[in-house]
Formats: structure tokens, C-alpha cells, sequence
């Protein structure tokens, strides 16, 4: 089992580890313990880069098998029982954590003001989109919905992560709108992402700390995918 670092700690970027399986065929190692974003959840899998000893190993792929986490790595793999130190790409990390922050302040407001469910989304560095069942949504309410995910980013609101016991957090009722009932019954711990008096959600990504840290949002495009669903796109400043 790989101890998930980043489920606790979004802002860690340096952490040391042993490996604890490899794959040299692919280029490929697991370690005990890392820093490293998986992908899930529309959130794309980190980068970066493990030193040994002297060698840098640049990471070019992070993907969780079972309870082990792997990464591909460019380089002779070290062998089993290497200690590493990882480091994370920060400036990309960082904007994926705002990126998926503004994708919650998006989904809390369109939930609360408009009560259209979320089915959907991805993400790159400083862009997403969200699709919602959202029957009445027309263009001209993208400038209001636009007005009020800011007016979110700059009433500077907490975000806080938590992680419960699956029974627990079957009794929080906003979870349930966000179908943790489809999450796999041997998942027996549930990471809650809350954006304080906005949002709540079971979420296994990274965020910033606070809504202010964000910036301005934009929302650059809207498409209607049918008479029900409907498409946001957004963009961050750099």
C-alpha cells in the first residue's frame, strides 16, 4: 500500500520514499509513500522528478494500481529497497489545485442558486469544464453565473478536507448529490472536500486552501449537449 501524501497535505512538493516494487519492462516503480497525484476524478496525474543518489529520474506518468501508486520514469529503475527523494512539478500542480477549487466554487453556486445537479468534468492547468443537468440554463445567465463563482473567490472562504469513515459520511446529506452511493464498496474511508458554506463533496483531488488563492475566473464558452445537459468552460489567469 502506498500512503497517499497528497490526501492530507496538497502543498507538499519535496518527500522521501523507498520503492517497494518495480517494473523495468516499462520503466515503472512503486513507492511506499508519495507526493504524487494519481489522476481521477477529471484531475490529470502529476510530474516531476525522483533523485537517487545523483541521477535525476524525470516522472512522466503516475497511476494507482490496486493500493499501490507507480511511476514511470525516464531512467535505469532503481532496484527494490532504493531510497528516493521526489519532487513534484509545483507551478503545474499549483494550477491544477486552483483549477479544481474553481471547478467546485462552480458546481456549489450553479447547485445552490439554480439546483442543477453536476454529471461531469475535466481538467488541464488553468482550464475545465463542467457539465450539469441544467434544463433552463441560456446564454444569458452565463454572465450571472460568471459574477457570482467570483464574487465566491473573493469572499476569501475556507476550504477544508476531511477523511470519514464510509458510514459517517453516508449520513451527510449534500454528499449525496454527488453520487457517493456509486463509490466501490470496499472504499471504506471517504476524503470530503468542503468549500466552508458553499460546497461539500467527496473528492480524492488536490486544492488550494482558500477560495481567494483561485483569482479571477472566466468563462470562456457554453454549450448546450442536449435539452437537459449543458456544458461550462472556464479559464484561470496565470
Amino acid at each position: 500500500m502506498t500512503d497517499l501524501l497528497f490526501q492530507t497535505d496538497s502543498y507538499l512538493q519535496k518527500f522521501t520514499a523507498t520503492v517497494v516494487a518495480t517494473n523495468p519492462e516499462e520503466g515503472a516503480l512503486a513507492l511506499d509513500r508519495t507526493a504524487f497525484y494519481p489522476g481521477g476524478g477529471g484531475q490529470p496525474h502529476d510530474v516531476g522528478q525522483l533523485l537517487v543518489e545523483d541521477h535525476l529520474l524525470p516522472v512522466t506518468r503516475v497511476r494507482r494500481q490496486g493500493e499501490a501508486v507507480w511511476h514511470w520514469i525516464e531512467g535505469e529503475v532503481p532496484p527494490v529497497g532504493t531510497r528516493v527523494q521526489g519532487e513534484i512539478d509545483w507551478r503545474r500542480r499549483y494550477q491544477l489545485m486552483r483549477t479544481h477549487t474553481a471547478l467546485h466554487i462552480l458546481c456549489g453556486v450553479v447547485w445552490r442558486d439554480y439546483g442543477a445537479l453536476v454529471t461531469g468534468g475535466n481538467m488541464e492547468p488553468l482550464k475545465g469544464r463542467m457539465d450539469f443537468e441544467f434544463e433552463t440554463l441560456r446564454q444569458e445567465l452565463v454572465k450571472e453565473i460568471e459574477d457570482r463563482i467570483n464574487t465566491e473567490v473573493q469572499a476569501s472562504r475556507e476550504v477544508r478536507v476531511r477523511i470519514l469513515p464510509r458510514e459517517e459520511a453516508f449520513q451527510i446529506p449534500d454528499l449525496i448529490r454527488t453520487k457517493i452511493n456509486l463509490l466501490p464498496k470496499e472504499i471504506t474511508r471517504v476524503r470530503t472536500v468542503e468549500i466552508v458554506g458553499l460546497d461539500l463533496q467527496a473528492d480524492g483531488g488536490t486544492h488550494v486552501a482558500n477560495t481567494s488563492e483561485v483569482g479571477p475566473i472566466r468563462i470562456v464558452d457554453y454549450k448546450s449537449k442536449g435539452r437537459i445537459n449543458k456544458r461550462i468552460h472556464i479559464a484561470l489567469g496565470a
